[in-house]
């Protein structure tokens, strides 16, 4: 066990300051490409956003993609693509980004939460039948932090109940089930390039399916209402109500380059992954993430779970948690608390009144019922529990910032008594 002094009362820092390298990296090649984009005239949508539709969905194994100025915005074009109406019920996981909630009621419909798996972190398949009723129209599996769901089981819950599937892989680029990439399983699917993401656009993101029908309702919500192609005369005629979600030239040009080293920098954060998990085997009251056989993690996000019950800490498990990714950061240490509330705790949720006068639940259409915050125990744990790093995993940084990540975490936890 490390005895040296923890950088929070003064000592050395584990990990020195500038030894991580930020993310993305910047190529050479991302400058020329937006600079051409830039040169080109063409700053709306253009040539870039279709080329990067071409091959985003060659790359994922997809028939089609659209260009999003988001992954929230790709989402909710999922929702109308599957024909949701007002008061229709959509079961998201309990823990998620709020994105995947609050699409649902970009589309007037309801989110039912689901609780979590703790293992996974993703959306316990076990409850997902328990969830539905006579308003469930759909389900958005999250495949969180880049872990897969098991979406043989999402697919027959949803085949069996009639449920249009919504992947949410707006963190799971390259993630697969079975070998099998993610986005390809549901009737459709999001993706973002925001700048955490694995293909970085600043903003951005895509929808994905194979379904020539569902495509086409996508593209309305795309596209203020109308039906017409990009690369077509435009009609100005409005079919349905639409928005305006699709991407901008350079923003393309941007994630092009970065899609072109996305398998590279994947194998490089799994490679790093290894090291870190090697290094933090066995590290007291430290709960690492699991992976089982069939699920091909893209590490994403490497999210560690504090064991409050070993460290004698489960009555004040947030704050103490907060004391210990503090003193960690103090090391030098990049990580951090990603999501802090399971969706049911928030404010929104908790007031049901998005639009004002209590809508959408309000609505005539819709059940009448409240949410329970206690059926969600294992949301609540993890969201209390976590922490969680990107950058020190990802290309540029390499094995040896990866075993000094290590050191500065083994450092905490092998002195927790010395924070008091």
């Amino acid at each position: 066990m490390s005895k040296e002094r923890l950088a929070i009362q003064g000592g050395p820092k584990a990990v020195p300051d500038g030894e991580i390298r930020g993310w993305p990296e910047i190529t050479e090649r991302d400058r020329l490409m937006v600079q051409a984009s830039l040169a080109g005239g063409t700053h709306s949508f253009g040539p870039n956003c279709r080329m990067l539709q071409d091959e985003f969905a060659r790359w994922n194994g997809n028939k089609h993609a659209l260009a999003t100025n988001s992954g929230t915005a790709a989402l909710h074009m999922g929702l109308a693509a599957g024909g949701m109406s007002c008061g229709d019920e959509v079961l998201v996981p309990a823990y998620t980004w709020s994105s995947s909630a609050t699409c649902v009621m970009h589309h007037n419909c309801i989110p039912i939460f689901v609780d979590n798996d703790f293992r996974t972190m993703n959306m316990d398949v076990d409850r997902i039948e328990a969830a539905i009723t006579p308003k469930t129209r759909a389900i958005i599996p999250v495949h969180l932090h880049g872990l897969p769901m098991d979406m043989d089981r999402v697919m027959d819950i949803a085949k069996r109940h009639n449920l249009f599937v919504i992947e949410d892989c707006c963190q799971a680029h390259g993630a697969t089930w079975k070998g099998r990439k993610v986005g390809t399983f549901g009737h459709c699917a999001a993706f973002s390039t925001n700048q955490n993401k694995l293909v970085c656009s600043g903003e951005g993101g895509a929808f994905v399916t194979d379904d020539d029908e569902i495509l086409e309702r996508a593209q309305k919500v795309w596209y203020f209402g109308e039906t017409h192609d990009p690369d077509k005369k435009e009609e100005y005629h409005v079919y349905a109500l639409g928005w305006m979600y699709r991407m901008a030239d350079m923003t393309a040009a941007f994630a092009r380059s970065q899609l072109m080293d996305l398998d590279r920098n994947l194998k490089s954060i799994a490679a790093n992954v290894t090291v870190l998990a090697k290094a933090l085997a066995g590290t007291p009251n430290l709960v690492l993430p699991e992976v089982r056989e069939g699920e091909g993690h893209n590490w994403y996000n490497y999210t560690m779970r504090f064991d409050m019950k070993g460290l004698g800490h489960e009555q004040d498990a947030r704050a103490f948690r907060d004391k210990l990714v503090v003193a960690m950061q103090s090391e030098g240490v990049q990580t951090g608390v990603w999501q802090d509330f399971a969706l049911p705790d928030m404010t929104l949720f908790r007031a049901r009144n998005a639009y004002g006068h209590g809508c959408p639940w309000s609505c005539p259409h819709a059940r009448r019922f409240e949410y329970d915050r206690d059926a969600f125990p294992v949301a609540r744990l993890h969201a209390n529990t976590h922490t969680g790093m990107t950058v020190p995993i990802r290309h540029p940084n390499g094995p040896r910032q990866a075993e000094l990540t290590a050191k500065g975490i083994r450092k905490i936890m092998e002195n927790v008594k010395e924070l008091g």
